[in-house]
């Protein structure tokens, strides 16, 4: 998943300026009946939010908002913290669609069906079907909105790959992409042939190396939580991965994630790389480089027909609200086609957060400033199947994680072994087998679950 998007450098002069505002960071405000608190990332899109909030939203509703604004793993340990005890001092929280099936398992969020059904004006509809997908909870309720969303493709230098007479299918295959990355590794100075993240982290490396895992064949575990971490499909596609970074990716790349592979690619220090679709507006910024100068298609496949990620920063209700009447008003506008409107007008379409309405790739003035990777990233985001990412059926809804609590860590202890393959400290057989191990702990607590029901 990306944490970096289009005006990074804007989103920390803001964090200064706003830091002595009310709410930044510091504790709930109360309020009377008309005031709701929300706790929030502090990513760019939600800024702009905050700054719109008061002369738009609380002007035509009466509604005033407290946001708590925090960076991404602070705010990630309070909104665990604050809705577990569900004390009831935040009413809305942003959450991903990792967190949203699992705090619905717990009874922590409240379901959205009834205010969707009674609200004609939000045109759930309108949201892209996987998207709503990811945010239903086993029980088939919905407990969370999109306020922005990505999926993930593969990006590549247009100009590069027609100097090298090089043509990009539209739907690669993993063995097109790392052939291509072979023929062009070095074809300018400096230039490798493609970047891939290696740093260590659940939501870093195996972003992009669980997808690939997918679509050879491999899968965390089976439906019976059968542990398949070093099985002969997931071997391979780690091996594959680690082999084609070791041989034609970045420089540094154990240390390499989001942000380093996009100011590589920015920078012309790699011809390709493959991660998510957001990072497209910071390609096409008016003072990038490489402006006009990418192409981007499909995640490249193996054995599924499709492969691309999914993921949401997204609004629930805490169960424990008192004013969730006032607080489905916030969440049904912050996720609105009208609000992304307002965003368009007030602070420029390349700032819209997209990813979650299928209108907004019918919007004639958000495409004229992302014809790109409009088309693609749609395609995408459409794409994606978040309860069937792979050839086998699987325990949890996820494409690049399973959404279960233990992944964080199970994720990031294996993240930490296949860091140090693409080092070259040990082997991939040795680092999956670790893993094995790890998943298999985490397989007999679910099994147990499963017996003593």
């Amino acid at each position: 998943m990306s944490r970096v998007h289009i005006r990074s450098g804007l989103a920390i002069a803001l964090t200064a300026t706003l830091a002595g505002c009310a709410g930044w960071g510091g504790g709930p405000d109360g309020g009377g009946p008309d005031t709701i608190n929300v706790l929030m990332v502090n990513n760019p899109q939600m800024i702009d939010l905050q700054r719109l909030t008061e002369d738009n939203f609380t002007k035509t509703t009466g509604i005033h908002v407290n946001f708590t604004v925090l960076p991404e793993n602070d705010v990630r340990d309070k909104i665990s913290q604050e809705f577990s005890s569900q004390a009831g001092q935040y009413d809305v929280a942003s959450l991903s669609n990792f967190e949203i099936p699992i705090y619905a398992k717990s009874k922590w969020i409240a379901p959205l069906d009834a205010y969707v059904q009674a609200d004609t004006g939000f045109d759930q509809a309108d949201i892209l079907p996987p998207m709503t997908q990811s945010l239903t909870a086993d029980d088939g309720k919905l407990y969370g909105e999109p306020f922005y969303g990505e999926s993930s493709f593969l990006m590549y230098r247009k100009d590069v790959l027609d100097q090298a007479g090089l043509r990009m299918p539209a739907n690669p295959t993993w063995q097109q992409v790392a052939d291509i990355a072979a023929q062009v590794d070095g074809k300018q100075p400096g230039m490798r042939g493609i970047c891939l993240r290696g740093q260590p982290g659940w939501g870093q490396i195996f972003a992009p190396l669980t997808t690939v895992v997918n679509t050879f064949g491999g899968t965390w575990f089976e439906r019976d939580w059968t542990p398949r971490v070093n099985s002969p499909e997931f071997t391979a596609a780690t091996k594959f991965y680690v082999d084609l970074v070791r041989a034609h990716g970045e420089n540094g790349a154990p240390q390499a994630g989001f942000t380093e592979c996009l100011n590589n690619l920015i920078q012309g220090n790699t011809a390709m790389w493959y991660d998510a679709t957001s990072a497209a507006g910071s390609l096409e910024a008016d003072k990038s480089p490489v402006k006009g100068k990418i192409g981007y298609v499909a995640a490249p496949v193996d054995k599924t027909r499709s492969s691309g990620w999914l993921y949401a920063w997204s609004w629930s209700i805490q169960q424990a609200s008192s004013k969730k009447d006032n607080a489905w008003k916030f969440i049904s506008w912050a996720s609105s086609r009208q609000y992304e409107e307002l965003v368009g007008q007030q602070v420029g379409w390349s700032s819209v957060p997209a990813g979650k309405r299928a209108s907004t790739y019918r919007n004639p003035e958000y495409l004229q400033v992302a014809s790109a990777f409009a088309e693609p990233t749609e395609k995408a985001i459409s794409g994606a199947d978040p309860r069937d990412p792979g050839v086998q059926p699987r325990p949890a809804i996820g494409i690049q994680f399973i959404d279960i609590p233990e992944f964080t860590d199970l994720g990031t202890q294996v993240s930490q072994y296949v860091s140090s393959a693409i080092a070259g400290q040990m082997s991939v057989d040795e680092a999956l087998d670790r893993g094995q191990r790890l998943a298999e702990d985490v397989a007999e607590r679910y099994r147990s679950r499963e017996e003593a029901k």
